[in-house]
């Protein structure tokens, strides 16, 4: 995109339309997230039309350097992005422009009817995994137990619900086993559609054994199978929100990233969505960082088998944990806590792949990693998180 961009610098004939050409292009693409899954669709309709809108200049513009400039720069930019020459274009006027299933252009529309330029929308993540630990969309993180069914989300275009179990006899901590998602009808783009997975059990449609929602051609809702039974991608182009799902031995992670705006839009009686505001007090494990031990040395249920949660010390827990994160931030302690809590090696990828989720979704790279003792607000920099961790290994390794 650079060598187009600096064709504004050069002299043009007045006769050329080469700079309203590039103008228009600016226009289709300066909205584009590289991040939504529709990115090169879209920038490749850009580029067509650019390109028509050159090859009307043809003759005009034969002698103009920044012209034949932008002919070579189109074709890159086409080459790079696997762009067909046949295909759809943008609208050859971007001010018409609308597309009411697309919500990366719902800002733009707004721009153009109320005459002010607005900011670009702003996006937030939420994240759950492990058992169960909670990166909510303020970027805080917390440990709880919540078992049963719990709404992370719950406003007027989504609601997702989790189902927690029990991991361990005699402990608290919990893993999810359920999840579901109601994407509510919204205008033409989508009616009501429902998504479940349980353990062992991850479609790659939903329940009604459809895999999209709305009008097939625009794909203002979808499903993507990434590997099969074990990690999906739902995309909601209409709302601006990706939510990943992955199962990772026994048990289900989930990852979202939501426009602030919409994640905002709910009523006073859908005020309990972890995601939002967090676990209940009631409901949280580390009890304002401070975290209690897991169940080790003490007599089981009669029955009850023995967990292997024995086989890990501090050091070769943290030694697995490092083959995966190397750096030791709130998802590599977690990790250690993990293992030590269950003895259930899957919860090192469990972390690892919420990571990847993180750096895949979240939209500010300077918050994808959460350090011990960083400033801040959130629960999970909070530095009695990790001096509690420290003791609780120590007396771990002590113990065993």
């Amino acid at each position: 995109l650079p060598s187009l961009l600096f064709l504004g610098d050069c002299q043009l004939h007045t006769s050329c339309g080469i700079q309203k050409c590039t103008t228009d292009f600016v226009s289709f693409t300066s909205h584009l997230n590289s991040a939504l899954e529709d990115f090169d669709l879209e920038f490749c309709k850009a580029l067509r039309a650019y390109s028509a809108c050159t090859y009307r200049n043809s003759k005009v513009c034969r002698g103009n350097l920044a012209y034949h400039s932008a002919v070579l720069g189109i074709g890159d930019l086409m080459t790079q992005r696997n762009c067909t020459k046949d295909g759809p274009t943008s609208s050859t006027n971007p001010e018409m422009t609308h597309d009411p299933c697309n919500y990366s252009g719902h800002t733009e529309v707004r721009e153009l009817q109320g005459g002010e330029k607005t900011p670009p929308p702003s996006y937030l993540f939420c994240g759950l995994f492990g058992d169960p630990h909670l990166r909510t969309f303020k970027d805080h993180f917390q440990t709880c137990k919540v078992e049963g069914a719990w709404p992370l989300i719950d406003n007027n275009y989504l609601s997702v619900q989790v189902t927690n179990v029990p991991v361990v006899p005699g402990s608290s901590a919990t893993a999810t086993n359920k999840i579901t998602i109601i994407f509510k009808s919204y205008q033409d783009c989508t009616d009501q559609k429902v998504y479940q997975a349980v353990t062992d059990d991850l479609p790659a449609a939903f329940v009604d054994g459809t895999t999209s929602g709305g009008d097939g051609n625009t794909r203002s809702l979808h499903i993507v199978e990434k590997v099969s039974g074990k990690y999906i991608e739902m995309h909601a182009r209409y709302i601006g929100t990706t939510v990943y799902i992955r199962q990772l031995g026994h048990y289900l992670t989930l990852a979202v990233r939501m426009p602030q705006e919409l994640v905002t839009a709910y009523e006073e009686s859908q005020d309990l969505q972890l995601c939002v505001n967090g676990c209940p007090a009631s409901e949280r494990i580390d009890q304002s960082g401070l975290l209690p031990l897991p169940v080790v040395g003490k007599a089981l249920p009669r029955g009850a088998a023995a967990h292997p949660q024995s086989l890990y010390t501090l050091e070769t827990a943290t030694t697995k944990c490092h083959e995966k994160m190397l750096v030791k931030d709130i998802y590599f302690h977690s990790c250690i806590f993990d293992l030590l809590t269950t003895g259930d090696a899957n919860f090192t990828a469990a972390a690892h792949s919420a990571l990847q989720d993180v750096e895949a979704l979240h939209p500010r790279k300077e918050h994808w990693h959460i350090f011990p003792r960083s400033r801040g607000g959130g629960v999970g920099r909070d530095s009695k998180f990790f001096v509690s961790l420290g003791l609780l290994c120590l007396i771990l390794v002590t113990i065993l």
